[in-house]
């Protein structure tokens, strides 16, 4: 039940976010060092065995979360390209990956290594962004299959988006968004009709 209601809270907006937007990227997933001994992928320190999501927060407000399957610059310019209006400001963190969008947008980074905030460039709404995400993740739900991760985000997306409103109205809406929305048992756990 509660993955249909994840299903209603995605926004399917086709507007393209515009002004000021910060973009980031983060990864979703347990440390290895709290994996049982066989489930270890032993290849050292970092992302592997987590799963990529890109983030981009118009300083307006709204967020959009989506995993990638990578963060190659093909990858990142792509869901910039996709979610942000020609010609607007994207601030970013100093990832090579980003560099390059200067020529369709206003492009704008901050080294971490040495500032994390220089005037009015910064990823904070980002980064706040993934702070509730991942204290949802960790405190709430506790495990997350990656395989149900992008429902995750829709719902951590639309909590992002309607904080100003009231429960009853995020309610309303969720209700509203069910009509023509189901998923069922088969597709939630990836099972077709030959299975």
């Amino acid at each position: 039940m509660l993955h249909r209601i994840r299903l209603a809270m995605q926004t399917g907006s086709f507007e393209k976010l515009s002004g000021e937007v910060e973009a980031d990227e983060t990864f979703v997933g347990g440390l290895e060092k709290f994996k049982h001994e066989s489930k270890k992928l032993k290849q050292g320190r970092g992302y592997s065995g987590k799963t990529a999501v890109m983030g981009l927060v118009g300083r307006g407000g709204e967020a959009r979360a989506r995993v990638i399957p990578n963060t190659a610059k093909s990858t990142l310019h792509g869901e910039v390209k996709e979610n942000v209006k020609r010609g607007s400001t994207v601030i970013t963190d100093s990832l090579l990956s980003y560099r390059g969008l200067q020529g369709e947008y206003t492009h704008e980074f901050v080294d971490h290594a040495i500032e994390y905030v220089r005037g009015n460039i910064h990823t904070n709404k980002a980064e706040n962004f993934w702070s509730l995400l991942k204290r949802t993740l960790k405190g709430t739900y506790v495990h997350v299959n990656p395989d149900h991760l992008a429902a995750y985000l829709d719902e951590q997306t639309f909590r992002f988006n309607n904080r100003e409103s009231k429960d009853a109205d995020r309610f309303v809406k969720t209700l509203g968004s069910v009509a023509g929305r189901r998923v069922t048992y088969d597709e939630l756990t990836g099972k077709t009709a030959t299975d």
